[in-house]
């Protein structure tokens, strides 16, 4: 019943943000493309039972730059409007559409990429596939990022257990007040 829930929440916030954000979304890629000509990112990424699915998000690296993750990207290819996108955290709100799809939740582990070998493993032996990947969660309110694997993996086995309607809107009110760091970049 709890994951019912919290499914219907996903759908509904996503939708109403999708709605209420499209004029925000709008300008927003209208600025990307003054700033990289590509103000949309698709990567895929590992999703729920390990399936693949593309995660959605605005632009804030330099077109190009190499697909690792953020704490291994070099802080001279985050953009200008990348900065400001990545303090304010409205780099992921394209990610709605990945939430209204089912590819996401609101609340859930970070989705990693396909070559974060231990990360994966880690994850694995601690059953964090078997949530939908989120856009926030314990970990990043923590400032927890993909950094550090095994600590990573333990924080989101633990919050998939503890995951309780009351802790899921305390991680989304959590996010949109600005707890949490985001993902870290070298020299960022």
């Amino acid at each position: 019943m709890k994951w019912f829930l919290l499914r219907f929440f996903d759908v509904l916030f996503s939708t109403l943000g999708l709605l209420v954000g499209l004029p925000l979304l709008a300008v927003i890629t209208l600025i990307g493309f003054f700033d990289t000509g590509s103000p949309v990112f698709r990567q895929q990424r590992v999703g729920r039972n390990k399936k693949p699915f593309v995660l959605v998000k605005f632009r804030t690296m330099k077109v190009g730059t190499a697909s690792v993750p953020s704490h291994l990207a070099n802080a001279s290819a985050i953009t200008p409007l990348g900065n400001f996108l990545r303090r304010s955290k409205l780099d992921e709100l394209p990610q709605l559409w990945n939430v209204l799809k089912g590819e996401m939740s609101l609340v859930g582990p970070r989705p990693c990429l396909f070559n974060q070998a231990e990360l994966i493993e880690a994850r694995n032996n601690r059953g964090v596939f078997d949530a939908r990947p989120g856009i926030t969660g314990l970990a990043q309110v923590s400032g927890i990022d993909m950094s550090t694997p095994q600590l990573l993996a333990e924080t989101d086995a633990r919050m998939i257990r503890e995951l309780t309607v009351r802790r899921y809107f305390l991680f989304i009110i959590q996010t949109v007040f600005g707890k949490g760091s985001g993902d870290r970049v070298r020299g960022g």
